[in-house]
């Protein structure tokens, strides 16, 4: 037997649904599996639902058999012991930090490795075992996947049409971090779907006989899935077809919002937490026990029945489990205020989202900074111009609270000035993995389909640099294109650059150019007024040729509305290079198209003049003025714009061999070549840059004998050390812990290439290596603050011992900083070190040691993230030594609050001034 399978991988719950394959229309029946899971120790139960959590038990705290299952479960984690599921739920709930939770959520975090062992996040113990959040997801589809082939053993899993879900706003990482998670359980085939396409599938389905009565008054729906961990919107447009029945079309999905029961639960706990008398915040491992507890009272007090108040109570730890027990009580108002007035707004004006200074960060997780679900939907609606839907259909977990529910339907009332249709969903937790299955249903003809083709009509500009009433462009792919088929642009050619950077810029219309559609291929002048600037592509297409070469453009809408474009080589269809684009987000958020300086060509010949294939000799003097005379024609170079100084660099890179002409030429092409890549990352292209420049690293400095020749070697690197991978940044430490450490007898064996550094070039390398692991970071910390104990501490502090503080303090500062510049969020060094280290900074005299406040407030800066801060008491400490040493405002500012830092103060820290309009914090 053959089955249409659907899961739903989903942040607080995992569900299979099934339908045996071939069946007609009438005939097939859609089941939920019951997944076997552990249930309590050693006991197993099946249930719809498997909670998406891991616990990671102690070494003695279940016995072997407690952990059973009715098969032998290998975790992709590697991990020996886990218990999944509802156990581990329970557990969780009980023992703080050993809890694997919202995987989903860190698949669509891009300030994480999202590959590497992180979760628990916060975790205390060093023995709790450590998995990715990929590893994660992972291990809930080989779990299900173990479950299904026990039931059915002459029908594995991997052999079945599997559709599993996904949000619709998933970008393209957190889509393909899914396939690898869904590849790493065994399952390497399937298809991807978005999940509020999948609730109204399953609506369509269990309505199908009486659709045309159901949807007779429907012109547009809106699909609202508030899940645990993401919000997701969608409009489907509702037309009657020439037989009498309805057509669906998807036309828009929204934004990522990582915003949903999480946020809820979150804060529920934070108002708990301050009626537990506890004297300083609870750790991260704490907070998540304590949220646990609250997400249970919200389901209680928004029950129909539901009880004046709950009362959470968070046990205590080891020995002191029961008697250090403490308890809250939430009442029905406290849901009412926080739950409802605060995430569901009635938003009279629909107003959109506020814009905070600096987003809401907890458990290292970037939620939404505004949590007003309802003005997150106001701008959603905005965007896409549709005017306020007619029929809603809710789904997620979060509308099980009938209030919410009610509320939202409400909003959409008062908006559209008259009652909305709500369809009712049967079963909100299961809906999306049901309706998976009608999607392969509705693929084999058994079932009604939703249209999700092109829902704007997409152009490739002929001349990105054209500017007027109108721009000239070749139409890629019409608007309303079914996903699935390619479109060839059999009657175009276009040059293609092979092995160099290349840079492709899209834009897309919801007008039709002349009133008529537009047929892919077709040249038109497009209104300026009309089009939409996406994001530029850039990419380097590999090939064994370095030239132009003539080329055919395909094009495909995925189902999940990724514009997939390839340029295949005429004189050899078979080779073909594929460029993906994401379709969905604010097209408004795409690069800005920056005039470059009209001196740019003579810039770029001065550098060819040193640097170049010229055979007559310059002058070294002209060498040395070489910056001096880029600035003339271009002004100060604290004004160059990121894409300048890129163009800059390439004019540089393309010349490098001419840096060994002399010492004058190597100190100045090193020094330019990293003023203009720093720092490192954020502009396009920057990654294929630096796999450039790491190159040349291996062959070290020619002068290595020139001192400034050496300095500026360094200086280039810790300048654009934000770009080195995590295998580059470990090599430069070795060269940093060689040259501060070695002997003299090591340093006799020194090979040519390894270049020596002085103790201030070291400290500001090793300082910038973000990406290095944590415990290297500690180990560099108690190095640096031993270092620094020791100085001369007298009455008077002479100016060479004032220098070598202020060295040894901006590398502390930064090796211990809270927020990295542009590390990972779970690479800060561990913030029991950093405790220890300001311990030992509140010894010195601050006011005499300047820097030693400046590093203070880095380290123990606020981030809202508890498992990076260091605890409320140090902190307090250092904001009165802050206050008594006459800091400046900024420095207590980013203690007491999560604030984003000056440009001052962010100058002082990276050492350089980014580039003007380069962002980098968060």
């Amino acid at each position: 037997m053959k089955y249409l399978v659907s899961i739903d991988l989903g942040t607080t719950n995992t569900v299979l649904a099934y339908a045996a394959q071939g069946k007609a229309q009438t005939q097939a029946q859609v089941d939920l599996l019951a997944i076997e899971q552990l249930v309590a120790p050693g006991e197993v139960a099946g249930s719809p639902l498997l909670p998406s959590m891991r616990y990671h038990p102690l070494d003695n705290e279940l016995a072997a058999g407690e952990l059973q299952l009715p098969w032998v479960f290998h975790d992709p984690a590697g991990v020996e012991r886990v218990a999944v599921g509802r156990l581990a739920r329970v557990l969780g709930a009980q023992t703080p930090g050993r809890l694997v939770a919202s995987a989903k959520s860190w698949l669509s975090h891009a300030g994480v490795d999202r590959m590497a062992p992180i979760l628990p996040w916060g975790a205390e113990d060093a023995d709790v075992a450590k998995v990715s959040p990929v590893a994660a997801s992972a291990s809930y589809l080989a779990h299900l996947r173990a479950a299904w082939d026990k039931r059915f053993p002459k029908s594995p899993l991997a052999k079945q049409q599997i559709v599993l879900t996904v949000p619709a706003s998933f970008d393209e990482g957190a889509r393909a971090l899914t396939l690898e998670a869904a590849r790493m359980a065994g399952l390497p085939e399937l298809r991807l779907l978005e999940e509020p396409q999948a609730a109204l599938y399953d609506w369509l389905y269990r309505h199908r006989a009486t659709l045309a009565q159901d949807l007779a008054e429907t012109k547009l729906v809106l699909v609202a899935d508030v899940g645990g961990g993401t919000t997701d919107f969608s409009l489907v447009k509702v037309e009657v077809g020439q037989d009498g029945q309805p057509t669906l079309t998807r036309i828009g999905v929204g934004n990522h919002l990582i915003l949903g029961g999480d946020n809820m639960d979150l804060a529920l706990a934070h108002l708990a937490e301050s009626r537990l008398g506890n004297p300083e915040r609870l750790s991260a491992a704490r907070l998540a026990q304590l949220m646990e507890r609250c997400r249970a009272a919200k389901e209680q007090l928004l029950a129909p029945d539901a009880p004046d108040q709950v009362s959470v109570t968070l046990l205590g730890a080891g020995s002191r489990l029961i008697g250090a027990s403490r308890s809250a009580t939430i009442t029905r108002e406290d849901v009412q205020r926080i739950v409802l007035d605060g995430f569901f707004p009635l938003n009279e004006a629909q107003e959109s989202p506020k814009r905070a200074r600096a987003g809401i960060v907890e458990f290292g997780l970037p939620y939404a900074s505004d949590p007003a679900i309802t003005r997150h939907l106001a701008a959603f609606l905005a965007q896409h111009a549709q005017g306020v839907p007619d029929t809603l259909l809710l789904n997620g977990g979060v509308f099980r609270g009938a209030a919410l529910a009610e509320r939202l339907a409400s909003v959409l009332s008062h908006w559209r000035g008259a009652p909305v249709t709500v369809l009712h969903n049967e079963d909100p937790d299961v809906a999306v993995a049901r309706g998976g299955v009608a999607y392969s249903l509705a693929r084999a003809g058994q079932a009604p389909s939703i249209e999700s083709g092109s829902a704007r009509n997409y152009y490739l500009l002929l001349d990105a640099e054209q500017s007027g009433d109108t721009v000239r462009a070749v139409c890629l792919l019409p608007r309303g294109a079914p996903a699935g088929e390619e479109v060839r642009l059999t009657e175009r050619s276009f040059a293609l650059r092979l092995g160099r950077p290349v840079r492709f810029h899209l834009v897309s219309s919801n007008s039709d150019p002349g009133g008529a559609l537009p047929q892919a291929g077709e040249l038109f002048d497009l209104p300026a007024a009309d089009i939409v600037r996406l994001p530029a592509i850039s990419t380097v297409l590999r090939s064994s040729r370095t030239t132009d070469i003539p080329v055919q453009l395909a094009t495909a809408l995925s189902e999940v509305g990724t514009l997939e474009i390839f340029c295949v080589a005429e004189d050899d269809p078979a080779q073909r290079w594929r460029l993906e684009f994401q379709l969905r987000g604010e097209a408004e958020a795409a690069e800005d198209e920056v005039a470059l300086p009209m001196a740019l060509d003579d810039a770029i010949a001065r550098i060819d003049r040193i640097f170049g294939n010229r055979s007559q000799q310059v002058d070294p003097r002209e060498v040395r003025q070489l910056r001096a005379n880029l600035e003339h024609l271009l002004g100060a170079r604290e004004r160059w714009t990121t894409p300048l100084l890129r163009r800059l660099f390439d004019a540089l890179l393309a010349r490098a061999r001419g840096r060994r002409r002399s010492s004058e030429h190597e100190r100045v092409w090193l020094n330019l070549a990293g003023y203009c890549l720093r720092p490192g990352f954020g502009h396009p292209l920057d990654e294929w840059r630096m796999e450039q420049l790491w190159a040349m690293f291996e062959t070290g400095v020619q002068y290595h004998k020139d001192s400034q020749a050496r300095a500026e070697w360094w200086t280039l690197w810790r300048r654009v050390a934000g770009g080195l991978s995590l295998d580059a940044q470990l090599r430069l430490l070795d060269d940093f812990a060689f040259n501060l450490q070695a002997d003299e007898s090591e340093r006799g064996r020194r090979p040519v290439t390894l270049v020596d550094g002085s103790e201030d070039d070291m400290l500001r390398v090793g300082a910038s290596l973000e990406r290095i692991p944590s415990a290297y970071k500690a180990e560099i910390g108690d190095w640096l603050i031993e270092q620094i104990m020791e100085m001369p501490t007298g009455p008077k502090i002479d100016a060479r011992a004032s220098a070598r503080y202020a060295r040894y303090l901006w590398a502390l500062g930064r090796v211990g900083a809270r927020q990295s510049f542009h590390g990972a969020a779970h690479e800060v060094a561990p913030a029991a070190s950093a405790e220890g280290w300001l311990n030992q900074l509140l010894q010195l005299d601050w006011k005499k040691i300047e820097p030693a406040g400046f590093a203070a407030a880095h380290i123990a800066r606020m981030t809202g993230d508890r498992s990076r801060d260091v605890k409320q008491a140090v902190r307090d400490e250092v904001l009165k030594r802050l206050s008594a040493s006459g800091a400046p405002p900024a420095w207590p500012a980013m203690v007491r609050e999560v604030v984003e830092l000056d440009q001052a103060v962010e100058t002082r820290m990276l050492g350089d001034a980014l580039p003007p309009g380069l962002r980098l914090l968060r």
